[in-house]
């Protein structure tokens, strides 16, 4: 019997959950099929959302001879095959799913091919192709970042998954609950529902019934349901204020939901946001944390982030470097930027070397014209903010 997802397969973009800033009217890869030409890209992001299913909508609308490969699973031969089946018809797209773990002989045999044309390459990854994937077969591609869906893009998904279940009875609350429950993964929707179909009496498909295939705890928090972003921005609030007993709380819905992607992406911004210069040391104590986490894996994870948690809540705070750099940022999209100091321009004869001076330092000006003066950093009163601003002024002043 066929999986509800293969049956789900989409043929067309028009099919596709989602992605609406790739797919529809006038956007790039539905331009690209009314125009019969496609080129090597990369798509990346998140499981279940949807690389797979443009990847095979692609090859439907444009009738190209295709193969799908893992980078890791398929061997060397596998891609030779894959080549020569390419000069027989002329081009071929090659579907490579994980090509972040593609290796260097893989990556030699194909990159003459798809720089000739002949293969037409489709990455996939969920890796962000800027630091995973081979520079020389990222400069061959064009990358596209597929969205996360949301809570409506997978009800939408879903109600047409219906329609391919005789005598399903399931009512839009139930629905939303699985939808909810997938936390943006549009395969692991399907596969819930396809299972509390089949192992609910008479197709009826209930939110207890979900609850017995699929017991992931599912928070409720507003009206829209929109429970996993509160969740994380009471996170960040909580360590923010200091408040160690809240971060733990919500910390803890994090790890029985099992969303330990967002707590390591959430933790390492707060650490660098949040904490700063009041306490640098905790940035690579966050990272040693969440190596940690991913090592043991859950449930023992909880331990090295409860306590990394625990430490952020209760150290000082400061985000004077996170202004700084926005305040420098915002000045240059406004077009404030100028030329910079012909004395700092590398070889130049009129710099001044700080290391030969007293202190390491020697005054001379290192902004440009127009900014001169300008002030981004303003220092917070903390005690290692103090203390490197005393050194500053210690420094330039020649003590």
């Amino acid at each position: 019997m066929e999986l509800l997802a293969n049956m789900l397969r989409p043929k067309s973009l028009k099919d596709i959950i989602g992605q609406k800033h790739l797919v529809g009217e006038g956007k790039v890869l539905t331009n690209l099929v009314s125009n019969g030409k496609l080129f090597s890209m990369i798509l990346y992001g998140k499981p279940g959302i949807g690389k797979t299913s443009i990847a095979n909508a692609l090859i439907h609308e444009l009738h190209i001879r295709s193969k799908f490969l893992n980078a890791t699973t398929n061997n060397k031969a596998d891609f030779d095959i894959a080549i020569e089946e390419a000069k027989m018809y002329g081009e071929m797209i090659l579907v490579i799913d994980e090509i972040h773990r593609m290796n260097k002989d893989k990556q030699d045999i194909l990159l003459p091919h798809i720089e000739s044309g002949l293969i037409i390459l489709i990455g996939l990854t969920t890796s962000n192709p800027y630091h995973k994937i081979n520079p020389a077969i990222r400069s061959r591609c064009v990358i596209y970042e597929l969205k996360e869906l949301s809570v409506d893009d997978i009800l939408e998904g879903l109600k047409r998954a219906c329609n391919y279940l005789d005598d399903i009875q399931i009512d839009d609350e139930a629905l939303k609950y699985i939808a909810v429950l997938s936390s943006g993964d549009f395969r692991s929707a399907i596969n819930t529902l396809e299972v509390t179909y089949y192992a609910s009496k008479d197709h009826h498909i209930t939110i207890d019934e979900i609850k017995k295939v699929n017991n992931k705890p599912v928070f409720f928090h507003d009206k829209d349901e929109d429970g996993h972003y509160q969740v994380l921005s009471a996170f960040q609030k909580s360590i923010r204020g200091s408040d160690v007993d809240a971060a733990l709380h919500y910390l803890g819905r994090l790890i029985v939901a099992g969303d330990l992607d967002s707590i390591y992406r959430r933790m390492s911004v707060i650490a660098y946001e949040d904490i700063g210069l009041a306490n640098p040391g905790i940035g690579p104590k966050v990272m040693a944390a969440i190596h940690a986490a991913e090592l043991v894996g859950l449930p023992e994870a909880r331990i090295p982030l409860g306590q990394v948690v625990t430490e952020m809540a209760l150290s000082p705070k400061s985000n004077s470097a996170y202004l700084g750099i926005d305040a420098a940022i915002n000045d240059i999209n406004k077009g404030l930027a100028g030329e910079i100091p012909k004395h700092i321009i590398d070889g130049s004869p009129l710099y001044v070397y700080p290391h030969n001076y007293k202190n390491d330092y020697v005054k001379q000006e290192y902004m440009p014209d127009k900014l001169k003066n300008k002030k981004y950093y303003l220092k917070k009163d903390n005690k290692y903010e103090v203390n490197l601003n005393r050194i500053y002024d210690e420094m330039r002043s020649g003590k």
